[in-house]
């Protein structure tokens, strides 16, 4: 995990200790901006050489490739949300990249919503964290933000050699439901 006093630090601060005399560590240096044509927001590190804006959806695939980096999960989305990401990753013709994950970016700070699928019989709440530890790491390192939180949603269970569970030929008719 990163270090602890790093991690309240604004983004046009340095991360390891080596800013130059007269340089600002304050808020006030680094500020966000909403693109116009997209709405997406970015997070700008501004420093005396100049300004560095990074895109949410540079963080989105950071987050996106921390999460797949972890063993027990077997892939992004799921639902409605990654059967669309992966009609979209078929028609262009590569993996749509960060199909379930979802990032709002301020000046300093990012917050990560993931949905996943873990394979069967890793430990969800061991795989839960991991993820989170990671794409934690990953944002944290690479991009100087703080991330003030993830949020994992584990969307379905994966089992070896492709058998998924919820298909509807092997399932049996569902009960009457017994509550109101």
């Amino acid at each position: 995990m990163s270090d602890p006093s790093s991690s309240t630090q604004p983004v046009g601060s340095s991360r390891r200790g080596a800013s130059t005399p007269g340089s600002s560590s304050s808020p006030s240096s680094a500020s966000s901006s909403s693109s116009s044509s997209s709405g997406s927001q970015m997070a700008k590190l501004q420093t005396e050489h100049g300004t560095t804006t990074i895109a949410d959806s540079v963080v989105a695939k950071i987050a996106a490739l921390a999460a797949r980096e972890v063993e027990g999960v077997a892939d992004l989305g799921g639902g409605v949300g990654g059967a669309m990401g992966s009609v979209v990753g078929r028609i262009r013709g590569s993996e749509h990249q960060t199909s379930g994950v979802g990032v709002e970016v301020g000046a300093t700070q990012a917050a990560v919503d993931v949905a996943m699928k873990v394979l069967y019989p890793a430990s969800l709440h061991q795989v839960a964290e991991a993820v989170r530890g990671n794409i934690i790491d990953r944002i944290e390192s690479m991009t100087g933000l703080e991330v003030t939180e993830v949020n994992v949603t584990v969307t379905d269970l994966s089992f070896p050699g492709g058998q998924d569970e919820d298909q509807e030929s092997s399932q049996p008719e569902p009960a009457p439901s017994r509550v109101q």
